[in-house]
C-alpha cells in the first residue's frame, strides 16, 4: 500500500464498499415490503459469550416479537469473532488473517432487516472494545448509507446499579446516529436513553426493573420497525 493513501481512499481501494453492498438491493432508507418479513438483529458486544448482555439481548429480542407476527429475530454474539478495527484507521490485515466483519456488514445492510438492538457491556464507563472496534469498522457502510431509516436500541449491562450504563449506551447511540439511524429509546412508561441492566450479584436476571426497560426498547424498536415498514 502507498506511504501516501489516504485514510479515506484506504476504504475505497481495499473493497470495503463490498462489505456495504453486499445485501441485495440494500439502498439509503429502504425499508421491508409491506407484507413481508421484518427482521430484528440483535447484537451482543460482549467478549464473553452466552453472558449476561447477551441474556439482556435475547429478552429484547423475545419482547419484539410479541409486537407482531411479522417480525423475525436474530441474535448475534460478537464474541469469539475476529473482528480487528484497524482498517477503519487505513490499517489493512495482514495477508490471511481472518476478518468475520464482511459478514456481518452484509446482515447489517440487508434491506429485509427493519431494526438493530445493541447490546455492550460497561467497560469504565464507556462500551466494550469489542462494541468500539465493531462500530469503527461501520466506517464501511458510510459510502452508501444503507442502515438509514432503520431503528436502532442501545442496551448496556453494568456492575452496579450506576456504573455508568447511560454514558455507555449515550457513546454507542452517537455513532449509530452518524448512519442516520432512527435511534429510540424504550418509551413510555421508560422514558430514557436506552435500557440500563445492573447485573446484581453478577447476575443481569436478578434486576428486574432493568429487565423491564430492556423488554420495553425491544417492544418499540419492533413496533416503529414495522411501522415505517407499512405494517
Amino acid at each position: 500500500m502507498s506511504d501516501d493513501l489516504t485514510r479515506r481512499g484506504f476504504l475505497t481501494a481495499a473493497g470495503l464498499t463490498l462489505a456495504a453492498g453486499a445485501a441485495p438491493g440494500a439502498a439509503p432508507g429502504k425499508q421491508p415490503g409491506s407484507g413481508g418479513p421484518v427482521r430484528i438483529l440483535g447484537i451482543s458486544c460482549s467478549p464473553r459469550k452466552g453472558k449476561n448482555t447477551a441474556a439482556c439481548v435475547q429478552a429484547a429480542l423475545e419482547a419484539a416479537k410479541e409486537a407482531g407476527e411479522r417480525i423475525e429475530v436474530e441474535l448475534i454474539e460478537l464474541a469469539g469473532l475476529a473482528i480487528d478495527g484497524s482498517p477503519a484507521a487505513g490499517i489493512a490485515l495482514p495477508p490471511g488473517a481472518k476478518d468475520d466483519f464482511p459478514a456481518l456488514a452484509a446482515k447489517l445492510a440487508d434491506a429485509g432487516v427493519g431494526g438493530i438492538i445493541l447490546g455492550t457491556p460497561v467497560y469504565f464507563s464507556g462500551m466494550s472494545f469489542l462494541c468500539k472496534a465493531f462500530l469503527d469498522r461501520w466506517m464501511a457502510l458510510r459510502r452508501t448509507y444503507p442502515l438509514a431509516d432503520k431503528v436502532a436500541g442501545v442496551l448496556a449491562v453494568g456492575g452496579t446499579r450506576n456504573g455508568g450504563q447511560e454514558v455507555a449506551i449515550r457513546s454507542v447511540q452517537d455513532a449509530l446516529f452518524c448512519h442516520d439511524m432512527v435511534v429510540v429509546g424504550p418509551g413510555r412508561p421508560h422514558s430514557r436513553f436506552g435500557a440500563a441492566v445492573w447485573a446484581k450479584g453478577g447476575k443481569a436476571a436478578d434486576d428486574t426493573d432493568g429487565l423491564a426497560v430492556v423488554k420495553s426498547l425491544g417492544g418499540r424498536v419492533a413496533r416503529l420497525a414495522l411501522a415505517l415498514a407499512g405494517r
